[in-house]
């Protein structure tokens, strides 16, 4: 990993960071077929927020502008074909763990769609943000995280800016801290630790178990970026392949500044016939695992690792961050 750009004299906002340009190996060879193959990438300096936007950046976002989420929306049956109409109502996926040991290939076992939970209310219509403030904002889909980026003054990352960014400096690391998932017996990000979904295994007394965690809480990586592994996956602006693009034939010819907008892969729908999909459901790239993520399930939570999510999915690990170049 190379880097070329000097640090501008001065922030263009508060809690922003300054990411050097350079060149890099994005992807990897050792976890997941959608990561492959490695190839060669370069992006110019950009500016990064530290940590993902809060519950408190976000609501001052909503009490500015009276923006609605896509979760709070009522929903168009025309955009779920043969769904019972009478349960298209607002609301967004929700985590619940296992009694037990289930079968990992199918994962409506441990989520469900909960009418009512959107950011203000991430669990369901009972749940609430107090004390929530510092963590990570949730339930937002990606036309949310754009409008916010909007307000802000800010864009989303691309996926190669984010991969970037989350290496911290560090060239070929498995993690953004290095490669060793926990060194001298530290927790480094906020993960799942034990067997997923069933069996949570807390660090002391004072762990509060499965969920999202005040931003900063764990340590930063080389760029000073927190949070660039677990707590929440987060959205990018590149639309989703299940692989990269094959690598130029040399190093001279790494793509700058790459973004994926074309071709966008779309989510079946199993009330359409085998290879009929409909437009209406692009993906994007999320990045950064989540504190689902547990090696026995998604071993995600490295910058390498990619995931592609339904614009208009909204979850109870899934947050954002933003931007400025």
């Amino acid at each position: 990993m190379t880097t070329t750009a000097q640090r501008p004299s001065a922030a263009p906002a508060r809690g922003v960071v300054w990411i050097p340009g350079g060149s890099f190996l994005m992807g990897s060879e050792d976890f997941y077929p959608e990561e492959r193959p490695v190839h060669p990438v370069s992006v110019d300096g950009f500016w990064m927020d530290e940590h993902p936007v809060t519950v408190a950046a976000f609501r001052r976002f909503v009490k500015a502008t009276g923006y609605v989420t896509v979760a709070e929306r009522p929903l168009d049956p025309a955009d779920y074909p043969g769904a019972d109409p009478a349960g298209l109502v607002p609301g967004a996926l929700v985590f619940h763990g296992t009694r037990g040991p289930v079968d990992l290939d199918d994962w409506r076992r441990w989520w469900s769609y909960v009418p009512g939970a959107s950011w203000r209310h991430p669990q369901g219509a009972g749940s609430t943000l107090n004390g929530r403030e510092r963590h990570p904002v949730t339930q937002v889909a990606h036309e949310d995280a754009r409008a916010y980026a909007a307000w802000a003054g800010k864009d989303l990352p691309t996926e190669a800016e984010w991969e970037y960014a989350a290496r911290g400096g560090l060239a070929g690391a498995v993690f953004p801290w290095g490669d060793d998932v926990a060194p001298r017996g530290r927790r480094m990000a906020n993960t799942w630790h034990g067997r997923f979904p069933w069996e949570y295994l807390a660090a002391g007394r004072n762990d509060p178990g499965p969920g999202t965690s005040p931003v900063g809480s764990y340590p930063p990586n080389g760029y000073g970026l927190y949070d660039m592994a677990g707590n929440v996956w987060e959205w990018t602006a590149d639309h989703y392949t299940d692989h990269h693009p094959d690598p130029a034939p040399a190093a001279c010819c790494a793509p700058r500044n790459p973004r994926v907008d074309a071709a966008p892969t779309v989510a079946p729908s199993p009330d359409l016939p085998d290879g009929q999909l409909p437009e209406r459901f692009p993906r994007r790239v999320t990045k950064g695992g989540s504190h689902l993520c547990a090696p026995n399930y998604c071993l995600r939570y490295r910058p390498a690792a990619r995931q592609g999510q339904t614009e208009d999915t909204a979850t109870c690990h899934l947050g954002f961050r933003c931007v400025m170049r």
